[in-house]
């Protein structure tokens, strides 16, 4: 059935063996990130068949799918209401509120369980973390005193929110940060986590700072880029993903509404540009699976609007010729992998 996400898993598992091994060579574990697929078996069974250092995932719903001896980390920072669940199902979460923490010491104690915490600073993205110094170090002794919670390490985010580029200026701090409370403490940290897939530029450089010994990669694993400036990486698969679609209409008709405009099904007023008649095809697929603005064909056409359950094409610029019942291709990017594992209308096969 369409639409249909084709993903190639040799190309999956290459691109998860070479970041793993440019991560090993630099001083790195790698958190392989599951979030964009919805920690789909197929693929966390090649994490776990590759040996991937840690398997992270923002949903503890993900995580609860499968289990493994690799660590499984919760990326979002975990909710209350949730922490009868992650203790049970990760090894490890990040985490700024210790009253949060609080909690999850309550539920591992109740199964006798030590869980893991690695402590999110701010440094400057402005999404999670703690960003005044002071409270890293009060929260940390409070953490300290907690039975069944061990405190992993600490770690940063950075472009996710406020798309602050790393550097290696930036990530001495989280060094300087680590260092600081090794010594007062008189503790070891294991993981020191310095962020995501915007990192891969200073990783392949050899410019992450030594004392950083973690990242966590999702993006660079499934379309072969860093996410700081949107570079491809070198020998790193950018198609893992494709999606198939099927033409379920194809007329010639003009490119602007005839009538007075109003509002669209979802409260918008539409804008149109009078471009004469197009050839104009309807694809059975919609803004309930994906943002067609994600989309990125393969052919020479261009997707110019969508409904709940269609998004139309102007087939104008094409060579080919296309008929209804036709498939028609398209790129992924990040948003639209994301949207699209998540639709339970889009079928999946694998190469």
């Amino acid at each position: 059935m369409y639409p249909k996400l084709i993903i190639d898993k040799e190309k999956f598992r290459h691109n998860v063996k070479e970041l793993l091994n440019k991560c090993h060579e630099n001083g790195q574990s790698m958190m392989a990130v599951t979030k964009v697929f919805c920690a789909d078996h197929e693929l966390v069974d090649i994490l776990i068949e590759e040996n991937v250092d840690y398997i992270a995932d923002s949903r503890i719903q993900n995580l609860m799918t499968f289990t493994s001896l690799i660590p499984r980390v919760l990326l979002r920072l975990p909710m209350m209401s949730e922490a009868e669940l992650i203790v049970k199902h990760s090894e490890i979460s990040l985490n700024s509120e210790i009253e949060t923490i609080k909690e999850l010491n309550r539920e591992s104690g109740k199964i006798n369980k030590k869980h893991g915490v690695i402590l999110m600073i701010d440094l400057g993205d402005l999404r999670e973390g703690i960003f005044i110094e002071e409270n890293i170090y009060s929260t940390i002794e409070k953490i300290l005193k907690l039975e069944h919670i061990q405190l992993k390490g600490i770690g940063t985010n950075l472009t996710c929110y406020g798309g602050v580029i790393p550097s290696a200026e930036i990530l001495n701090q989280l060094v300087n940060y680590k260092n600081r409370i090794e010594k007062e403490f008189e503790i070891k940290l294991d993981i020191i986590s310095g962020g995501n897939s915007s990192n891969i530029e200073l990783l392949y450089e050899g410019l992450i700072p030594e004392g950083i010994n973690n990242i966590r990669l999702g993006e660079s694993i499934v379309l072969g880029r860093e996410t700081a400036y949107g570079n491809d990486i070198e020998n790193i698969y950018n198609d893992v993903f494709t999606l198939e679609t099927e033409i379920i209409e194809i007329k010639e008709k003009p490119s602007i509404p005839i009538g007075e405009i109003g509002m669209n099904a979802f409260g918008k007023t539409p804008i149109f540009k009078d471009t004469g008649n197009m050839l104009r095809a309807i694809i059975g697929i919609g803004k309930q699976d994906v943002d067609y603005l994600e989309l990125i064909p393969y052919d020479t056409i261009s997707a110019i609007g969508s409904s709940s359950d269609h998004i139309i094409l102007d087939m104008s610029e094409t060579d080919n010729i296309y008929n209804v019942g036709d498939l028609v291709l398209f790129k992924l990017t990040y948003a639209s992998i994301l949207s699209l594992t998540t639709s339970k209308y889009v079928t999946r096969t694998y190469v």
